[in-house]
């Protein structure tokens, strides 16, 4: 059985686990590796069944401790090339990635990872590139797209054809343009290379979805301009003016920032 943690989502540090009874799959690694390790002893969980970590894009929160965890357990690393050269150039990423365990994809090449197949695609982020997964195992599939500016046609296509869905919430945007962040900040989150709202996330949704989709987690909310229940209502509300009611057409729930999520079963 398909299995999936939330170990952290948001600006403080993202990383994300998806695993079977032998194989298993980090999504960046952006907290501690002592926190980590301590979460995986907590949930019963054994990091040697980590046997590789994808990477969405460059900034800290996602890979400041990818080197670090990549060299202990000695797994590969894989990413875009441009994602790569930007670990290699990210100070915050004291430890950087043995060349050994340097693995590249691309966008819309679909490739064989253990008992995973992954497909990554393009997702707009003013970082060096960013990509989205979807992750295919024993007929489940399952999408992660975080830190989108705007939504694609690409990316609607992989929302389409998700049966499980991590997508962005970010802000919302009120809170963004009247709270505390100087306008150049405010412009860069607002703009179609900077993070997706709860209105834009709910319209994608919303327009997308289809009968295959069984269960969302809205992801990378802001501390300052956003709040989990807000997120959530928000993302209903719209969603009730396409005739989709959360938690009967399919499982809507936020994840925490800076905690894990339960273990969820991906049936």
């Amino acid at each position: 059985m398909l299995k999936f943690i939330s170990f952290g989502s948001g600006s403080s540090g993202n990383c994300y686990y998806l695993f079977t009874e032998n194989d298993g799959i980090l999504i960046d690694a952006g907290v501690g590796v002592r926190a980590l390790k301590k979460w995986f002893s907590d949930f019963g969980l054994s990091m040697s069944n980590i046997h590789n970590i994808l990477v969405t894009h460059d900034h800290a929160d996602h890979v400041k401790c990818v080197g670090s965890l990549s060299n202990d357990l000695k797994v590969p690393v894989y990413a875009t090339q441009l994602v790569h050269a930007g670990i290699e150039k990210n100070y915050c990423v004291r430890q950087k990635v043995n060349g050994a365990n340097v693995k590249y994809v691309e966008k819309q090449k679909t490739f064989e990872l253990g008992d995973f197949r992954v497909t990554p695609f393009g997702i707009p982020h003013d970082s060096s590139d960013n990509v989205g997964y979807m992750i295919e195992n024993n007929g489940v599939t399952f999408c992660l797209m975080t830190d989108a500016g705007c939504v694609t046609d690409e990316m609607k296509e992989y929302i389409m054809r998700a049966n499980y869905l991590v997508i962005e919430a970010n802000h919302d945007d009120e809170m963004l343009m009247s709270g505390p962040y100087p306008e150049h900040l405010k412009e860069r989150v607002a703009s179609d290379n900077g993070h997706l709202s709860n209105k834009s996330c709910a319209v994608a949704l919303a327009e997308n979805a289809t009968e295959r989709l069984r269960h969302v987690w809205l992801c990378h909310l802001s501390e300052e301009n956003n709040h989990p229940e807000l997120a959530r209502k928000t993302v209903e509300m719209i969603l009730a003016g396409y005739g989709i009611v959360a938690g009967k057409d399919f499982v809507l729930e936020v994840l925490k920032r800076k905690t894990p999520s339960v273990v969820f079963d991906l049936t």
